[in-house]
């Protein structure tokens, strides 16, 4: 669980809100994690990894 916008948390709740945000606004790029289509569980899986990497590889572009 990550904690709301605006409230205070004191068990460090919500200090890496940022971090699941932004990964889920990158993943929702990808049209085919967007709206799931596969009926098996091990494709779509795939498909995650393969746009993890993506984002990782972008990322890492950047700084070379």
């Amino acid at each position: 669980m990550i904690a709301r916008r605006g409230t205070d948390h004191g068990s460090g709740l919500g200090v890496f809100r940022w971090f699941v945000e932004a990964t889920a606004a990158w993943l929702m790029h990808f049209r085919r994690l967007r709206a799931r289509y596969e009926k098996r569980d091990d494709i779509h899986q795939a498909f995650l990894i393969i746009a993890c990497v993506m984002i990782c590889w972008n990322k890492v572009l950047r700084y070379c």
